[in-house]
């Protein structure tokens, strides 16, 4: 794993509430890198992640406007956060409910920044 991956998956990571975080294929939902905690699967979270940026993606051009720069899905347990970066690649977070999102985003679009 590339020593810039882990660097921008450890930032993110040490944001309070933030589970783990990963690197994802945007295209194709694989895992390019990952910080994740042993009871999350990181192959399901990938495969959620780049769906949905895609159809978000998608949606957003047929009603003419921008693709999402931060995906934010609050679910009952907790929540998924996603950035698209360069490469094709997706920051992806989970995060608890309490988690500190603003600094999540931050750091996170701040990873994707970093991976240009």
């Amino acid at each position: 794993m590339s020593a810039r991956y882990v660097e921008a998956l450890e930032r993110v990571g040490r944001v309070r509430g933030i589970r783990g975080a990963l690197l994802v294929h945007a295209e194709d939902g694989l895992v390019v890198a990952e910080a994740l905690l042993e009871e999350v699967d990181a192959r399901a979270l990938a495969a959620l992640s780049a769906g949905l940026v895609a159809r978000l993606r998608r949606s957003a051009g047929h009603a003419g406007l921008r693709p999402p720069a931060f995906v934010h899905l609050r679910g009952e347990g907790g929540m998924l956060l996603a950035v698209p970066a360069p490469d094709d690649l997706l920051v992806v977070a989970i995060a608890d409910s309490d988690a500190n999102v603003g600094l999540a985003r931050l750091e996170m679009l701040e990873a994707a920044g970093r991976l240009g």
